[in-house]
């Protein structure tokens, strides 16, 4: 798979393999077909390695999931809640970061990063990201995504979530 592939070796903050969060990702996307499915798998390759858009479209990736990971694709120099308001006007965009937000959210992730300060701001970071980007889906949509990827925020969601 052109993800894991290009990903190669890396592992995450925590040291586990980078394919298991991009794994985790996709996963909390099947509900909402193999395009999104693919644009999670596909999320981070145009941060975290060489990849570029063009070079994705030149592989054959569709050009709606190519669109889709470079919104996700934080710009250099741009805010991370810049991103995240950009992210939110579209609507795979958003399940997509929703799905990246609720993984890297997990309460043994967390717990596995380094140092007590870092680990509290990334929990506001991705708090943050979540007061803007859950309003730009529908909430079923959410629920779904935060029940397959980190059932721990499910108490976070609103009662207009159907939990």
């Amino acid at each position: 798979m052109l993800a894991i592939g290009a990903h190669g070796e890396q592992v995450d903050k925590i040291g586990v393999p980078y394919r298991e969060h991009l794994r985790a990702v996709a996963e909390g996307l099947e509900p909402f077909g193999p395009l999104v499915v693919m644009a999670g798998w596909l999320h981070d390759i145009i941060e975290d390695t060489p990849w570029t858009a063009a070079g994705l479209r030149e592989a054959g990736v569709s050009a709606r999931v190519v669109a889709v990971v470079d919104l996700v694709t934080r710009r250099e120099g741009e805010s991370y809640e810049d991103m995240i308001t950009r992210v939110a006007a579209d609507p795979v965009a958003a399940l997509v970061k929703i799905a990246d937000n609720a993984h890297n959210c997990l309460p043994e992730r967390l717990a596995g990063i380094a140092g007590e300060p870092e680990r509290r701001r990334l929990e506001e970071r991705y708090r943050g990201a979540r007061r803007i980007l859950w309003p730009a889906a529908p909430s079923g949509s959410v629920s779904s995504i935060i029940s397959r990827v980190n059932p721990a925020l499910v108490a976070e969601l609103p009662p207009a979530t159907g939990r």
